[in-house]
């Protein structure tokens, strides 16, 4: 059902707002969210970027941070304009990163549970043999001799500990056949 006719007010201008303000605030809202737990739950949204991470005892800018020596120096120039270090009121953060960079990486990329189970396959049937395991009915993909070998070896460089077991095992059951 359409709406009266002259019921619908138009906007007008709200000239006591404060624009430069209301933008301030908007950016501020719409602001990226920190990814690092340690630094977001450190920060005061009252201060600004440099403040922050000042406080922190972080660099806002790595150059300004460390900087390069000169190569040439001038007899008459004396360093005197150092400035003087920030206070670092949040030491924590800085300890909780250095702790979190200092745990051993994890190991992400690992091997598929198919091609585990295939490489221990063709080697428990056929040993060495690469052709018989490329001639071999379990060979869904036609892979070549070559291909069969450096899935092999992928296998051996990814789970070394696991592959000597494996190899230990086989000799134990060859062993009881003969």
């Amino acid at each position: 059902m359409p709406k009266a006719k002259g019921k619908t007010r138009r906007q007008k201008f709200g000239y006591n707002v404060n624009r430069k303000r209301l933008n301030r605030n908007a950016r501020r809202k719409a602001a990226p969210r920190i990814e690092c737990s340690h630094i977001r739950h450190a920060w005061d949204h009252a201060k600004s970027v440099r403040q922050n991470l000042a406080e922190m005892g972080l660099a806002m800018d790595p150059n300004k941070a460390v900087p390069l020596r000169k190569r040439k120096v001038k007899a008459m120039e004396v360093d005197g304009d150092e400035r003087p270090k920030e206070l670092v009121r949040k030491p924590y953060v800085l300890s909780d990163l250095e702790a979190e960079a200092s745990l051993p990486e994890k190991k992400g990329n690992t091997l598929s549970r198919d091609l585990i189970d295939y490489v221990r396959y063709m080697v428990e049937n056929h040993g060495e043999d690469y052709k018989a395991m490329a001639r071999d009915e379990k060979n869904y993909y036609q892979d070549t001799p070559k291909q069969i070998r450096n899935k092999i070896n992928v296998y051996k460089r990814f789970y070394p500990a696991e592959w000597q077991t494996f190899i230990d095992s086989l000799q134990k059951n060859r062993m009881e056949v003969e």
